[in-house]
């Protein structure tokens, strides 16, 4: 949402609010599902009962047509593949592993050129994303596109758990659906349009966090998806405030990693199953957690390879994740680094649930620090800070204390004092009156794997602790 817009937004009543969100619930509810998505959902589920050689084949004959469109229909790989021609290059383009690698910061550059030109992207539905690095995206899906994505998402990640999304729920997420600065619920809205209860994750204070509980309750909230960060603070305090009072059928993650402890807190403040997700807006991988405990792919996203210094990894063997989207025809991504790390397991083993899909054995990465507010709230994903097309290639946060974060930038050409601007009060806007530095970088200091955190919290561990306990100091540092 614009700048000028969400100051509108936050300046209405709450029924007005209410009735804005119930009007972009209504778009949001007929580009995604329509008297088709059930019969999709079906075949979906058919599906993961096929055979590895079944998958082998299918995959074969989509990326067969994939590699066929990008090369001579999309811009970006038609002009590649003419400048490998003229420099005497006669590999062909029906391999895959003769296509280079595709890396964020040509998609980030080039967006619109990945899209093909048999189609018109002003009536394609326009997404951002600036995932876990920070760099900001943009891509292209038609409405069709859009409706078989929300399909398998309604399959696996719902049918799946039992749930479905004629079922009350509520999604814990980054949208600015309140001011930071409000002090008193409501921290969320109402959706009728998909039966979904959006709450903040900007606000989830000790102190604060009764009101969030007392709403499930009120809105008769079946489950929960959401960042595993925010789900976890609102779990802890349901086992401090010892309220038995918000069971659900299942608490469903996304966005961030889960890990063991946090797992079993979730489970047992929300006295369900707690399922892992995996996922991304570019569309190149997606997997979901069975009841078994492991991560499937979705084979129809996209092929996925595993690479260990330019190698393919072995099974098992942890490597670049690189994925080759077969579900986006109009805007295909090749051999994408996703900027993850993941290992597979081998073809030969099997999953107790029964389902044909490969699994995935492990991902590294999106482990973003959670950040801290003065008042002890935990705030996770901040991404959507370098939505909206800004001019960087990267950034990373820092917390150097509760009263200052540094913003460490790659500007790109374009960028301007208003650019700063908007990093700045987007913070603010999410984090309390602070202070921001930003600082112009010619590079974000990579880890040993080669990549970076987005968000880097630097506060001592003892006072994380205090914050994540509700003892908040009364100085936050220096």
């Amino acid at each position: 949402m614009k700048g000028w817009m969400q100051n509108i937004y936050w300046a209405l009543p709450g029924p007005a609010r209410s009735l804005a969100a119930g009007v972009r619930g209504r778009y949001l509810n007929s580009l995604r599902y329509d008297r088709d998505t059930d019969r999709l959902v079906e075949m979906a589920l058919a599906r993961e009962q096929w055979s590895a050689p079944q998958w082998q084949a299918w995959q074969d004959e989509r990326l067969a047509f994939i590699l066929r469109r990008a090369a001579t229909r999309v811009p970006f790989y038609r002009e590649a593949w003419s400048s490998r021609r003229r420099r005497g290059d006669e590999s062909s383009w029906e391999h895959l592993e003769n296509w280079p690698l595709l890396e964020k910061d040509s998609l980030r550059a080039q967006a619109q050129s990945f899209v093909a030109d048999d189609v018109d992207a002003r009536r394609m539905y326009h997404d951002h994303t600036s995932g876990t690095s920070g760099k900001p995206l943009d891509i292209w899906q038609t409405h069709g596109t859009v409706r078989a994505w929300y399909a398998l998402f309604e399959a696996r990640w719902r049918r799946w758990y039992g749930v479905s999304r004629h079922d009350r729920w509520a999604n814990i997420g980054g949208q600015l659906v309140t001011p930071q600065r409000q002090r008193k619920p409501p921290f969320w809205i109402w959706n009728p349009a998909l039966n979904q209860l959006y709450m903040s994750s900007y606000h989830l204070a000790p102190d604060l966090i009764p009101s969030y509980l007392d709403a499930l309750r009120r809105y008769r909230i079946t489950y929960l998806l959401g960042y595993t960060s925010s789900l976890h603070a609102l779990a802890r305090e349901v086992l401090r405030l010892n309220r038995k009072d918000v069971p659900m059928a299942v608490v469903i993650t996304n966005a961030e990693p889960l890990l063991e402890h946090e797992r079993q807190v979730i489970a047992e403040a929300f006295q369900c199953p707690v399922r892992a997700t995996y996922g991304m807006t570019e569309m190149v991988t997606a997997a979901g957690e069975c009841n078994a405990g492991r991560l499937h792919l979705w084979p129809e996203v996209g092929v996925v390879e595993v690479q260990d210094r330019g190698q393919t990894a072995a099974p098992g063997t942890l490597g670049d994740l690189v994925c080759t989207g077969l579900f986006n025809a109009d805007m295909p991504l090749i051999r994408y680094n996703v900027g993850d790390r993941a290992s597979l397991s081998g073809a030969a083993d099997e999953c107790s649930c029964g389902r044909g899909l490969p699994v995935l054995r492990c991902v590294e990465g999106r482990s973003d620090d959670t950040l801290f507010t003065g008042d002890g709230r935990r705030i996770g994903r901040l991404d959507t800070v370098f939505k909206d097309r800004l001019p960087i290639r990267e950034a990373q946060i820092i917390q150097e204390s509760l009263q200052r974060i540094r913003v460490k930038y790659v500007s790109a050409p374009g960028f301007t004092p208003e650019a700063g601007n908007s990093i700045v009060s987007r913070l603010k806007a999410r984090l309390g009156d602070i202070e921001v530095v930003l600082e112009e970088v010619d590079r974000i200091p990579r880890s040993a794997n080669g990549k970076f955190r987005g968000v880097v919290c630097m506060l001592p561990a003892e006072e994380q602790r205090r914050l994540a306990e509700g003892a908040i100091a009364e100085t936050g540092g220096s």
